[in-house]
């Protein structure tokens, strides 16, 4: 199990450079530009992807294509807006808004699913939301159009969450995965023609790097839930925040202040709470993130 949560941790890493990798290609390329390569150049990840017994074709045998456009849908938006996210706002502060995903979920849940929220859980969303206002600070800093795209993230994040524990038992895990890659690239392959601007030796090179890291970033995150359950895993997504920290102050000179840092730590503090509470009460979070991408284990998890 140690293994498997070391692995998953180093994915969580690689990820984060591949999020610092964007941003450096902030204002160097268009954003569906950035967006389109770095999906083909992940493209690594997709024969990792398929599970036993699965084929190729599988990726387009859908049991509620429904339900897995609005999967697509989601993964792709959620694409393009955390290149606006990352190529304008410092690193950290786009995670601590993403992180707010888990308390979307929860929110989601009550009027979606009839679900009722304790004063728990209740209180984890406060304290959530009062950290993206010590992060953000609207009245005092300027809201940008790139901190709605990084809380639409998390949106995205929430809606295929609830999606995904609705397909999970239907569809399989190629189709899930591989339907979000193709519908990426070709949203991102329209839409980038009218600006389209021919990338550099050093931009192309900056591209492929970014989607390499994506692909593996997934590669060791599937290695991982092999080695260990996916419930043990997930927490770990939390350590991006460090990394993000890390990599903002040594190559981009981004250095959050004490009341920014107060409120990523509520904001870590508010999106673990909730993933333990689901996970005791059997919620949706640890269970998509199975579905999405473990195997059979000792946890009586099942794959996609």
């Amino acid at each position: 199990m140690v293994k498997g949560i070391l692995v998953g941790l180093l994915s969580y890493a690689v990820f984060s450079c591949g999020d610092a990798a964007i941003k450096a290609l902030g204002g160097r390329l268009p954003v569906f530009e950035i967006g389109f390569f770095y999906t083909l150049f992940s493209l690594i990840a997709v024969p990792f992807a398929r599970a036993p017994g699965e084929r190729w074709r599988d990726t387009f045998r859908m049991h509620r294509p429904g339900l897995v456009l609005v999967r697509a849908a989601a993964g792709a938006i959620a694409g393009i807006l955390a290149v606006i996210a990352f190529t304008t706002l410092p690193l950290a502060e786009v995670y601590s808004l993403i992180f707010l995903a888990p308390l979307i979920v929860t929110l989601l849940s009550i009027p979606l699913l009839g679900e009722r929220v304790g004063w728990r859980r209740a209180l984890a969303i406060v304290i959530g939301f009062c950290g993206i206002l010590l992060v953000v600070r609207p009245g005092f800093r300027e809201i940008v159009p790139a901190h709605f795209a990084a809380a639409g993230i998390a949106v995205c994040a929430a809606t295929t969450v609830i999606v995904l524990r609705a397909l999970g038992p239907t569809e399989k895990r190629i189709t899930l995965i591989g339907v979000v890659m193709l519908a990426s690239l070709v949203v991102n392959g329209v839409l980038m023609l009218p600006e389209f601007r021919l990338p550099t030796a050093q931009d192309f090179a900056m591209l492929a790097f970014t989607g390499l890291c994506m692909g593996t970033g997934h590669i060791l995150l599937m290695a991982a839930t092999r080695a260990a359950p996916a419930n043990r895993i997930a927490p770990g997504q939390y350590s991006q925040i460090v990394w993000a920290v890390l990599l903002g102050a040594i190559f981009f000179d981004e250095f959050p202040d004490a009341t920014a840092m107060l409120g990523i730590a509520l904001v870590t503090f508010s999106g673990l709470f909730t993933f333990m509470r689901e996970e005791r009460r059997g919620g949706r979070w640890p269970a998509v993130w199975t579905i999405a991408w473990g195997r059979p284990g000792r946890n009586g998890s099942r794959s996609g």
